[in-house]
């Protein structure tokens, strides 16, 4: 196992020491998803969540840009919440030990496998939340766990894996949580971490991982462009 970054970077702190750089970018995911919450808030008839959110299958109607979307937007306050709370501390854990990079890459991977999923079979309707990109993250650390053979690792495994459980056997409890996003991003988180591994000190693999955080943050912003121009053509903007 590499280097983890933190181990990488400098010492100094972003923003002046307000936010470690353990969390720079894990807190700038809380901070969009905070801003999109805000809005839609004091906005409802905007229909950021009619138009952003992902719909099942029969819906879609090439709307891909919703697999991405609906991992920046949020139901309610308690939604939000849980979820900010949880990714706060994961992404936290996963940025130190993987990268920036690959944590982008990770969150945005696991955002359209679990969305996708629950494309194809979550039967409740529109579907929304960050929860998606959260167990992609949780899957990264299961996939730490499997990739690498010492006990750090195992001990890492075997924590995530009981954590995993414990999640899914309580979102099974509301039967409104939409379970395919959850598997769905757990299995792509777990799959491209497996690949990626942690970060090395040099190297071209570096540099492609750094390209894919780039364009994991473009593909986001266009799939943002195409849900506001949506939502401009049915005037709602």
């Amino acid at each position: 196992m590499g280097p983890r970054a933190i181990e990488r970077r400098a010492p100094s702190d972003a923003l002046g020491g307000l936010i470690p750089h353990a969390r720079f970018t894990t807190i700038m995911i809380l901070l969009i998803n905070s801003a999109l919450f805000v809005a839609d808030y004091i906005s409802p008839q905007s229909g950021l969540l009619q138009y952003g959110a992902s719909v099942p299958w029969p819906a879609m109607q090439g709307q891909w840009w919703r697999l991405v979307t609906a991992g920046f937007l949020h139901g309610g306050i308690l939604h939000i919440l849980m979820n900010s709370w949880v990714l706060f501390d994961l992404g936290a854990e996963v940025e130190q030990i993987f990268g920036t990079s690959r944590l982008i890459v990770f969150y945005f991977v696991s955002t359209i496998t679990g969305f996708y999923a629950s494309y194809l079979w979550h039967p409740l309707g529109n579907s929304v939340g960050s929860s998606a990109g959260i167990f992609g993250l949780l899957g990264a650390m299961i996939a730490l766990g499997v990739r690498d053979r010492s006990s750090y690792s195992a001990a890492i495994r075997a924590h995530y894996v009981q954590w995993g459980i414990y999640a899914l056997i309580l979102s099974a409890l509301f039967p409104a949580t939409d379970n395919a996003a959850h598997i769905g991003g757990v299995t792509g988180g777990f799959a491209i971490a497996y690949i990626a591994g942690t970060p090395r000190l040099t190297g071209y693999g570096e540099r492609l991982w750094q390209l894919g955080g780039a364009a994991a943050v473009a593909l986001t912003a266009v799939a943002f462009a195409f849900m506001f121009r949506w939502m401009m053509t049915a005037g709602n903007l």
